[in-house]
């Protein structure tokens, strides 16, 4: 065989990486979150140590995001039928996902909390206090927002509560979270809350009865409206 040069075995992972990028739902998502982590870490004061842990975080997630993709194609590639051993081998592959993913949560808490929850404070101070019926306002605002731009760009898919072009439970869960961040005045509350709201979406993507894009919509509705009330009303 012969041997590649550093520019040819540079250009190969190169479209390895791409590869999984386009085919690959869940390693889009680690790239955003990455890019979006050390988006925000320019703006606070990180030791070189501090850093170093954000980035090999970072580089944990992606490696095994990539190990795990190269096992399913291998996998996929030796038997296209049901085997248990096959099975265990991607379960495995995406375990090893799973503890890179959950240590990245953890660095991640660690490394942002302390300097966010003064941010969060002096943001939620004016309206912590706001009235309790900017709650519901929003919440009846987010449910006729989604059913109006549910039947504005209906397309014949799903059901006008079941499915559409907005998701009405990530728009609803994102603005409770919303809601509860600006009441809360808790960075620990409020990231729970976020959590749980991600939960909800991400539960509509997996069964299928919203894509991805109709989930962030919605999500961003919610979002957009909780601040609205309770920032200019309240």
């Amino acid at each position: 065989m012969k041997s590649r040069s550093i520019i040819e075995s540079f250009n190969y992972a190169v479209s390895g990486i791409i590869h999984a990028l386009k085919t690959e739902r869940n390693m889009r998502i680690h790239f955003i979150v990455a890019g979006l982590a050390i988006i925000l870490s320019l703006f606070f004061d990180f030791s070189r140590g501090e850093f170093l842990l954000l980035f090999f975080s970072i580089t944990f997630v992606l490696m095994a995001e990539l190990f795990n993709t190269a096992i399913e194609k291998t996998v996929d590639l030796v038997t296209d039928e049901y085997k248990t051993l096959a099975q265990l081998a991607k379960d495995a592959a995406a375990g090893a996902v799973l503890i890179a993913a959950l240590n990245s949560l953890v660095v991640g808490y660690l490394l942002f909390f302390d300097r966010l929850n003064p941010l969060t404070n002096l943001v939620l101070f004016k309206i912590r206090n706001s009235p309790i019926h900017l709650t519901f306002v929003a919440l009846a605002l987010v449910v006729i927002l989604t059913i109006a731009l549910k039947t504005k760009f209906y397309r014949g898919r799903g059901s006008h509560f079941q499915g559409g072009a907005v998701s009405g439970h990530a728009a609803v869960s994102f603005c409770i979270a919303t809601i509860i961040a600006f009441l809360a005045n808790n960075m620990l509350v409020s990231t729970l809350a976020y959590f749980i709201a991600f939960l909800v979406g991400e539960s509509r993507i997996e069964g299928r009865i919203h894509t991805i894009y109709e989930v962030i919509s919605g999500g961003v509705l919610g979002i957009l409206v909780g601040i609205l009330i309770f920032q200019i009303i309240g």
